[in-house]
């Protein structure tokens, strides 16, 4: 067979580890590979490919980002907004389908979260012959145990807590540590249990700003000398909404960009405790997505792209692997797409949080 690959959306770590896993797990068999660039632009006239043997992924395992590049926008964007799907004009779906047709894919792995799989799902309604792989650095697709990309950004956010801890200590401040989590706040929640934040602040618990200055005032007054909170990037107050980094009518046809939230909190508290609080804060950005993946990323991501070869070959197409309990399933992209998996408030990890003295902000 005559394989496509293609990622879209964010950049995580581990994706080099997919592509390489795809190629080698399917070169010995005879199988000819192209990796399509720039993600579903690379699809789309002028296409952007290239050819992708032994010699092309020799190496790449360890090392972050994509050979194949990757963008978030575009013609073929799926996503716009809060999360809410753009339905992609048929022009150009049929354009993408005829260019596949022309180079000779006779099936296409596309790595992707909801945003890249839900235009995967529009395109295999045309007719092309689809297998999914799950990429998302928040770990909120629901259809699947673990994403790739998950265990290293909670690595870099732990380090950057063990790291604030000091120079807050050190000069008496409340310092917030900003981490991604649009709508899930796993990131901000593993990487505040494991890195000992004393507050965090997520999506899925609004929080109440009288509630988090009375959490600090107590720390203040029986003898802590600095506060650590770590907040999702889409955490918000049970009065407000996103805090994003562009006016909402510029993200018509893109994703919202969220940011800021961190620094709109401090202001709220300066506003509420004048003076009260050395209050500082870091956001993380795109640090969390950079540099190399970790063991455990670096073999799921394995896992999934030799599943996915395999999925390729036995004809099991408009589905995307997925890891349950352990086992490689497939769930169609429909059912993948659907649901995200959010942080509740009885699941283990808040539980252990709030027993050891972590405060939720509410």
């Amino acid at each position: 067979m005559k394989i496509g690959i293609l990622n879209g959306g964010g950049d995580v770590q581990p994706l080099n580890a997919v592509i390489s896993s795809i190629v080698k797990s399917g070169v010995h068999d005879g199988h000819e590979f192209i990796g399509f660039e720039k993600g579903w632009e690379g699809v789309l006239s002028p296409m952007l490919y290239r050819t992708l043997d032994q010699k092309a992924v020799r190496g790449i395992s360890h090392v972050g980002g994509t050979i194949l590049g990757t963008v978030n926008k575009g013609r073929f964007a799926a996503k716009v907004g809060a999360g809410d799907k753009n339905k992609i004009d048929d022009e150009i779906l049929n354009q993408a389908k005829a260019n596949l047709e022309k180079v000779g894919v006779e099936a296409l792995i596309v790595i992707g979260g909801d945003g890249t799989l839900s235009g995967a799902l529009q395109l295999a309604d045309k007719g092309v012959n689809i297998v999914g792989v799950p990429k998302t650095i928040d770990n909120d697709l629901k259809s699947t145990d673990k994403t790739f990309g998950f265990s290293t950004a909670v690595d870099i956010a732990t380090e950057a807590l063990d790291r604030t801890h000091t120079t807050a200590t050190s000069h008496d401040r409340v310092i917030f540590v900003e981490v991604m989590g649009r709508h899930a706040g796993w990131i901000a929640l593993n990487s505040g249990l494991a890195g000992g934040a004393d507050m965090i602040l997520l999506p899925e618990m609004p929080f109440d700003y009288k509630k988090i200055v009375e959490f600090l005032r107590m720390r203040k007054e029986t003898g802590y000398r600095s506060s650590v909170v770590v907040v999702a990037e889409g955490a918000t107050s049970k009065e407000g909404f996103f805090v994003t980094l562009e006016p909402a009518e510029s993200t018509q046809k893109q994703e919202i960009k969220l940011g800021g939230i961190s620094n709109t909190i401090i202001h709220n508290i300066e506003k509420m405790a004048p003076g009260e609080f050395e209050l500082r804060n870091t956001v993380l950005g795109h640090v969390q997505r950079g540099g190399t993946p970790n063991s455990e990323d670096r073999i799921l991501a394995k896992q999934y792209g030799v599943a996915a070869m395999e999925a390729a070959v036995n004809g099991d197409y408009g589905k995307m692997v997925s890891i349950r309990d352990g086992k490689i399933v497939l769930v169609p992209i429909a059912e993948a797409v659907a649901q995200l998996k959010l942080v509740t408030p009885d699941c283990l990890e808040v539980h252990t949080a709030k027993r050891i003295g972590v405060f939720f902000g509410s």
